[in-house]
């Protein structure tokens, strides 16, 4: 996985968070196509730093950024559970 470079990316909540549910979404991809121990793994641990950028952000907006993120990541972790 390349990582984006954040030095360009404004780092406030929201966008951290949507940076988080963006790196679920690669690790469950990942996950998806190599279904090892590790793979599933490192899903579960990007799905809970996600959800806890996802809190600092609902804290600080109920912007629609955040809503979106909410339920992207609902989908992620709903596809990795079909895996396990």
């Amino acid at each position: 996985m390349t990582k984006q470079d954040s030095s360009l990316q404004s780092q406030n909540p929201i966008s951290s968070a949507q940076n988080s549910v963006d790196n679920v979404h690669q690790a469950v991809n990942h996950a998806m196509s190599h279904p090892t121990p590790q793979t599933l793994q490192e899903a579960r641990n990007a799905i809970g730093k996600a959800e806890n950028s996802l809190e600092q952000a609902t804290d600080q907006s109920d912007a629609p950024a955040v809503q979106q993120a909410i339920e992207s990541l609902a989908e992620d972790e709903a596809r990795l559970q079909s895996l396990e």
